[in-house]
């Protein structure tokens, strides 16, 4: 792999530690009925333990450069689009794919990260899981609780959707090249717990709580009515001093709901 010119454009960092691929792959219970959308396979590494699963497999890679290593793995039942997958039309390229359930796995350079989990989100793809590798400190903001430093505008909205979980941390050490940072592995498992007729209502009022960081929640809504967001705090015994990263998910919804 050493003769593969990495690009940095593409945050091309692959994992090789053996150990820590069948770890990620023994997180899934995927059957030979089942389709997985890898995103970014690079060389093959990990799709290539995908294979004992016995499913269908479409790995989209933007890379052309890795097409002599992919092009090598023999099994009928994967698909490779060279191809940009934020670009790409998912629902239109898996329409005539039979499966039972859908998983989503990949490596994600942490600037596409949210870009790639907010497609995911439009399409509506009803992914059973999700399982992506990130940057640590990515991980530990989305998958933050009310209270922790991380916990952000991303945290919440991404909460909305899916239950998230950080499965494992894997060390700079199991790349190459070598990155400057740790990564993690995390799981997000959609969910209907929080149906919400004015979703882009929700989304707009979390989007203004967290504006300013060093600011209390009722100074970032001070475009709203602020006397049914203290009635709101004071409900749960919060005060008007509170700030946004010490409320749950369940607060903000309530606050945009009467709103």
């Amino acid at each position: 792999m050493k003769k593969f010119k990495f690009k940095k454009k593409y945050g091309q960092n692959f994992l090789n530690d053996n150990n820590v691929l069948e770890k990620i792959v023994n997180n899934l219970e995927v059957t030979n009925k089942d389709l997985i959308i890898e995103i970014g396979p690079g060389t093959g590494n990990l799709t290539k333990k995908l294979l004992k699963f016995n499913s269908k497999i479409l790995a989209y890679e933007i890379d052309i450069d890795t097409k002599e290593y992919l092009n090598n793995i023999k099994y009928s039942e994967l698909t490779v689009l060279y191809s940009d997958f934020l670009k790409r039309n998912i629902k239109r390229d898996i329409k005539n794919i039979k499966y039972e359930n859908l998983y989503i796995i990949g490596n994600l350079p942490y600037y596409i990260t949210t870009p790639i989990i907010d497609k995911i989100i439009q399409e509506d793809l009803k992914a059973k899981e999700l399982i992506f590798m990130v940057q640590k400190e990515v991980a530990d903001r989305l998958s933050a609780t009310p209270g922790k430093k991380e916990y952000s505008y991303i945290t919440v909205k991404l909460k909305y959707y899916y239950n998230i979980i950080k499965l494992f941390d894997v060390s700079k050490k199991s790349f190459y090249p070598i990155p400057k940072v740790d990564s993690s592995i995390l799981k997000l498992t959609p969910h209907n717990q929080y149906l919400f007729e004015k979703e882009e209502k929700f989304l707009k009022v979390i989007s203004s709580s967290f504006k300013y960081k060093r600011k209390t929640l009722l100074n970032n809504l001070k475009d709203y009515d602020r006397e049914i967001v203290k009635k709101i705090l004071k409900k749960y015994n919060y005060t008007e001093f509170v700030r946004a990263e010490e409320l749950p998910i369940e607060i903000f919804l309530e606050i945009s709901n009467a709103l």
